[in-house]
């Protein structure tokens, strides 16, 4: 599962999640790609989960790139916890995706249509709406 190996501070504070991306909004590595189309908050269990519905599909035919990573902290209080006595512990990694932000990318599928139903599977297993797009050549 993927995670940073150090950061500066253990919690931080939740933030909105708004507008347009700025980076990574474009097909850099592959040839189709799944970009958002809605902001969200996408956990490191969601990104290896879609990773491997992608992997299982194209079996070995390809070649995926993960274009976010997970880098923020999640943190939540114990069950059946009071109200109050300070934020929880952390619990895992999410990174926080903006609307047009290019999530995965696919290079070296033969076929187009594997290709596709690869990041359809891809994208159930993700919390946020997600349109797929191609390279223009």
């Amino acid at each position: 599962m993927l995670s940073p190996k150090k950061i500066k501070f253990r919690k931080q504070q939740k933030g909105r999640i708004g507008g347009k991306t700025v980076r990574g909004s474009q097909i850099a590595f592959g040839d189709i790609a799944l970009k958002t189309v809605e902001p969200g908050k996408i956990t490191n269990k969601q990104i290896e989960a879609a990773r491997v519905a992608m992997m299982r599909h194209i079996k070995r035919g390809g070649k995926v790139f993960i274009r976010i990573f997970p880098d923020k902290p999640i943190t939540s209080k114990p069950a059946e916890v009071r109200m109050g006595k300070g934020k929880g512990s952390p619990e895992g990694w999410c990174a926080p995706v903006r609307t047009g932000r290019i999530l995965y990318e696919l290079a070296g599928v033969a076929d187009r249509e594997l290709a596709r139903e690869a990041l359809v599977r891809a994208s159930h297993k993700l919390p946020v709406k997600t349109v797929i797009v191609e390279k223009e050549s």
